[in-house]
C-alpha cells in the first residue's frame, strides 16, 4: 500500500495579503517574460499535417454554478483563441499563453464568467479561460512538443461525472504569474488550431512534417486519502507511453497531482 501523504489544511490568506502576493509574482512574471515576445499569427499553411486534435464541450450542468457563467465563458473563449489560432511556434521559440492572450479586461470585451477561487466557485472578468489551457495542454502532451511549465489545480473540485481523461490532466492558468508555457524543441514548425462550434471548444496541433510517434497518456498511483484536519485529498501521476509504429520505445512520468477535494468521495449506496 501506498504510503499517506499529509496536505496541511487550506489556510484563507488575508485579501492584503493575497493582492501583495500577486503583485510580486507578477513582477517576476514581467522579468521572465523580457527576452520572450509574443509569437506571430497568421493564415494556416495550405500544406500541413495534423500531430493531434480534440475537443471539449462548452457547457456542462455543475452544481451550484449559475448557467449564465458558462455562457459568458463562451464570449471569453471567443475573444482568447483569436490572439492563439494561427499562431506558429518556430524551432527554438517558445509560446507563453498568457503573452499571447494579454490581460481579460472588459475594455477588450471580457465578461465575468465562472472562477475557482481557494476551492470555491466564484466570478471574475475573463472567467473560464482555464478550459482553453487545459485543451491546449492536453494536446501538447500528444505531440514532441516540450510543456516548459504548467500548474497543476490546487482544489478537485466537481466529482468526475463525464469525465474522459484522467484526473490532472488540466493546466491552471491566472494572469499574469500562473502561466502555460509550451518550448519547440523540434526542427519543424507547429501551428495551433483552435474554433468554437455550436457545442466544443475544439483545437489541434498540425506541423509541416508528417508525426513520427504515437503518444499514450495514462494514469497511474490514484489515491484518495483522508487528512487529519477532516478534509480528503487526491493524488495520482500522469505517464507518457511514446510509439513509433507498434514498437514502445518511452514511457515516462509527466507529473504528479495532488489536489484537495472539495465534496466528499464516499457517496452513498444505491442499495
Amino acid at each position: 500500500m501506498k504510503a499517506s501523504k499529509a496536505i496541511p489544511k487550506p489556510k484563507n490568506r488575508r485579501l492584503l495579503r493575497q493582492r501583495l502576493g500577486v503583485a510580486y509574482f507578477r513582477l517576476r512574471r514581467h522579468m521572465l517574460n523580457a527576452d520572450n515576445r509574443p509569437l506571430s499569427v497568421g493564415a494556416l499553411p495550405d500544406l500541413h499535417y495534423e500531430h493531434f486534435s480534440h475537443q471539449t464541450p462548452l457547457l456542462r450542468k455543475l452544481k451550484d454554478v449559475d448557467m449564465y457563467l458558462q455562457h459568458n465563458k463562451i464570449i471569453n473563449l471567443s475573444i482568447a483563441i483569436q490572439q492563439l489560432t494561427g499562431v506558429v511556434i518556430e524551432p527554438g521559440q517558445t509560446l507563453s499563453y498568457w503573452q499571447q492572450i494579454g490581460k481579460p479586461t472588459s475594455k477588450r470585451g471580457y465578461v465575468k464568467g465562472m472562477l475557482l477561487k481557494q476551492g470555491k466557485v466564484t466570478e471574475g472578468i475573463g472567467g473560464g479561460l482555464c478550459q482553453l489551457s487545459n485543451l491546449i495542454y492536453w494536446m501538447t502532451l500528444h505531440t514532441p512538443l516540450t510543456v516548459t511549465e504548467r500548474h497543476r489545480h490546487s482544489f478537485d473540485v466537481f466529482p468526475d461525472a463525464g469525465r474522459t481523461q484522467p484526473f490532472g490532466s488540466g493546466a491552471t492558468c491566472f494572469y499574469n504569474y500562473i502561466d502555460l508555457r509550451i518550448k519547440n524543441e523540434t526542427s519543424q514548425y507547429f501551428w495551433l488550431e483552435l474554433e468554437l462550434s455550436e457545442n466544443y471548444l475544439k483545437g489541434k496541433w498540425i506541423s509541416d512534417a508528417p508525426p513520427l510517434f504515437r503518444y499514450e497518456i495514462y494514469e497511474n498511483d490514484h489515491i484518495i486519502q483522508s487528512q487529519p484536519w477532516g478534509g480528503y485529498t487526491r493524488h495520482n501521476s500522469l505517464y507518457r507511453r511514446i510509439f513509433f509504429g507498434d514498437d514502445l520505445i518511452d514511457n515516462h512520468l509527466v507529473t504528479q497531482n495532488h489536489a484537495i477535494m472539495m465534496y466528499n468521495p464516499l457517496l452513498p449506496s444505491s442499495t
